[in-house]
C-alpha cells in the first residue's frame, strides 16, 4: 500500500556541529525586520549553519541575490563533500519543541504526487491557504541546483483523540535521543529521538492511512461522499511546499516511469503535527502597508465595496457584532474599519479581496504580513503606513475551512509567533 506519508532517508549534522549554531528560524520569518537576520548572521559567524544554506526572504530584492543563490549552491555540496552530515537509518524523528509550552511533531517524508497547490485541490495533502504562483519563482531558483533541502513546512493532522503523536512522545525514553538543544534568539528549547523503520513506525503510518479512511471521515466532518479526502493539511511552509512540487514536476518530465517511483526529489521533509496539540495556538496574521497614502486606501475601499454592494465605514467603536471589523493603525490615527454586508464569509477574505485588488492597481504599494500586535503596532507608526489587526480564526475550524470552501484566503492564521516557527535541523537529498 502507498502512504502520503513515510519514513525517510534523514541527513543530521555530526556530532561535532554546535547546533545551536547550525539551527536557525524559517527563512521567511522577521520579513520587516532585517536586524533581526543582522544578529543571526553574527551569532553564526563563519560556524557551519543552515543560515548558510537559505535566503532569508528579508533579502530577496537585494541586487545581489543571483549571486547569494550560487554560494547556497556551493555551500551545500561543500557540506556534502565535507561530511558535515550523518546519514541516519531509514526511520521519523520524534521531536518536541518547547517555548514555555511543548509542541509534540514527528518529522518524516511526503509524497508530493498526493499533493495539489491548485485552488481547485481535491488532493490528499492540501494547503490550508491560496498559494500566489508569483512567489514560488524566488524559491525555485533557490532549490534549482541544490542537492539537499532542510525545509521548515508543518503539517497538520485532525486527531481530537490525541491516538498518534502524543503516545510516542509519552514513551520517548524509549527511543534514541539525537539532539537537545537551546536555540538562538530566544527561540526555545528543542529536542529529537529517533524512530528506526520498524513495527513502531508501521503502526504510525497505519494510523495516519486511517485518517484517510473514506467511512470514518464522511462520519467525522457529516459529510456526503462525493467529498474529497482531506488527510494532511500543510499549515506553516505552504509556498515552500508549492515549491517543492514545482521542481517534482520539472524533474519528473526527465525521468523514467521506474525512476520516478522512488526519486528523491518526490518526496519532501516536513513536521507533522496534531492541530489539537495544547500547545498549538493559533494566531491572526496582520496586515502592514507601506509607502500609502492612507485617505486614498480608504476613498478605494469604499468604492470597492460598494462595487459589491456592501458599504464600509470608519468608526471609534462597534456596537454591531454581525459585520467584518478590523482595529486599523496608522502614526496618528485608530479606528476600526468596519464591512457591512460582505459578499465573503470569512472576515479576512473581505479586506484581502480589497488589499489584493488595491496593490494590484497602486505598484508602488509594499504588504507585508506581520506576527504579533506589538511589532505591527511598531511598524504602523512610520509615515505613510497603516497596520490593519486581524481577528483570530478558531482552529478546530480549520480542517472544515478546507474541506468544505477550498483553501483559505492567504495568511489567514499562524502556528504560533515568528520565534516559535520551525527551526532548521534535519536535511534530506533532492538528488541521487
Amino acid at each position: 500500500m502507498k502512504h502520503c506519508a513515510n519514513t525517510a532517508k534523514i541527513l543530521m549534522p555530526k556530532s561535532d556541529i554546535d547546533l545551536h549554531k547550525w539551527s536557525v528560524v524559517a527563512c521567511d520569518q522577521y520579513t520587516s525586520q532585517p536586524d533581526y537576520w543582522t544578529e543571526t548572521a553574527k551569532i553564526v559567524g563563519d560556524n557551519v549553519s543552515s543560515l548558510h544554506l537559505i535566503l532569508p526572504e528579508v533579502y530577496l530584492e537585494e541586487p545581489n541575490i543571483t549571486e547569494h543563490i550560487n554560494k547556497i549552491h556551493n555551500t551545500m555540496n561543500e557540506y556534502i563533500k565535507n561530511n558535515i552530515f550523518s546519514a541516519l537509518p531509514e526511520g521519523m524523528i520524534l521531536l518536541a519543541r518547547d517555548t514555555g509550552k511543548i509542541r509534540k511533531g514527528l518529522v518524516l517524508q511526503f509524497d508530493l504526487e498526493e499533493y495539489n497547490y491548485k485552488l481547485d485541490s481535491k488532493s490528499k495533502i492540501r494547503p490550508t491557504e491560496k498559494t500566489v504562483e508569483e512567489r514560488i519563482p524566488p524559491r525555485l531558483a533557490v532549490r534549482n541546483g541544490a542537492s539537499i533541502e532542510i525545509p521548515h513546512i508543518m503539517i497538520m493532522i485532525d486527531d481530537p483523540d490525541r491516538k498518534i503523536i502524543e503516545p510516542l512522545y509519552e514513551k520517548k525514553d524509549t527511543f534514541s535521543k539525537l539532539y537537545d538543544v537551546e536555540l538562538m534568539q530566544d527561540g526555545g528549547h528543542i529536542t529529537g529521538w529517533f524512530i528506526p523503520k520498524s513495527s513502531e513506525t508501521k503502526n504510525i503510518l497505519n494510523m495516519l492511512d486511517g485518517l484517510a479512511d473514506p467511512k470514518l471521515f464522511y462520519k467525522k466532518y457529516n459529510t456526503s461522499q462525493d467529498t474529497s479526502i482531506l488527510q494532511f493539511a500543510v499549515g506553516d511552509g505552504n509556498h515552500s511546499m508549492a515549491t517543492a512540487k514545482a521542481y517534482w514536476e520539472n524533474i519528473k518530465t526527465t525521468l523514467s516511469e521506474d525512476e520516478k517511483l522512488n526519486h528523491p526529489a518526490r518526496f519532501i521533509l516536513a513536521e507533522l503535527v496534531n492541530i489539537h496539540d495544547e500547545s498549538i495556538i493559533i494566531e491572526p496574521i496582520h496586515r502592514i502597508l507601506f509607502d500609502v497614502d492612507i485617505n486614498h486606501l480608504f476613498e478605494s475601499a469604499v468604492k470597492f465595496f460598494e462595487s459589491k454592494n456592501a458599504r464600509c465605514k470608519i468608526v471609534d467603536s462597534l456596537n454591531n457584532e454581525n459585520v467584518h471589523a478590523f482595529n486599523f493603525k496608522t502614526k496618528d490615527k485608530k479606528g476600526i474599519f468596519v464591512i457591512e454586508n460582505s459578499p465573503y464569509s470569512l472576515p479576512i477574505a473581505s479586506i484581502q479581496a480589497f488589499l489584493d485588488e488595491y496593490i494590484s492597481e497602486n505598484h508602488n504599494i509594499k504588504i507585508d504580513y506581520i506576527h504579533g500586535d506589538d511589532v505591527l503596532s511598531e511598524l504602523a507608526s512610520k509615515d505613510n503606513s497603516i497596520g490593519f489587526f486581524m481577528p483570530t480564526p478558531k482552529k478546530e475550524d480549520l480542517f472544515k475551512g478546507v474541506i468544505f470552501d477550498g483553501v483559505l484566503p492567504r495568511k489567514t492564521f499562524s502556528m504560533g509567533d515568528a520565534r516559535e516557527k520551525r527551526f532548521y535541523m534535519e536535511a534530506k537529498m533532492i538528488v541521487k
